[in-house]
């Protein structure tokens, strides 16, 4: 059995056995305070703000929606380091230095993770564990 789905006015039959989901479009982190996350992200990261409303803020992830929600950070009891956000980076050693001058803090430098793929990590001001992730800069 195949139902309809509307997608921007147009209707097209949905196959239910090869549905699949393929594109992650917002991802959601409590915010306590939504201006003070708004100042470390925008401000320290250096991602774009989209959009904000009252307990809300959108924020340009690269092709996928962060969304700081002050509401989800009442309701839900979040455990420190039970997720991390990655941010992809072309050099390591090069967005580490950029982001520890607008001081943000790191929990771990740089070091070797895989292969020639390296990490370093921090966190946001509701302790949301983040972390950059690529190649090691070549000198």
């Amino acid at each position: 059995m195949s139902r309809m789905s509307t997608i921007i006015g147009r209707r097209r039959p949905v196959n239910e056995l090869n549905f699949k989901l393929t594109q992650i479009g917002i991802v959601m982190l409590g915010a306590t305070n939504t201006a003070r996350s708004i100042a470390f992200y925008r401000d320290k990261l250096g991602l774009v703000l989209k959009g904000q409303n009252e307990g809300f803020a959108f924020l340009d992830g690269g092709g996928v929606t962060l969304c700081l929600s002050e509401s989800l950070a009442r309701v839900s009891n979040p455990i420190a380091g039970a997720t991390e956000v990655v941010f992809s980076v072309e050099d390591v050693r090069s967005a580490h230095e950029a982001l520890a001058a607008r001081g943000v803090e790191f929990t771990h430098e740089p070091r070797n993770v895989t292969g020639p793929l390296w990490a370093a990590n921090f966190n946001d001001p509701d302790g949301h564990k983040l972390s950059v992730f690529g190649p090691e800069r070549k000198t």
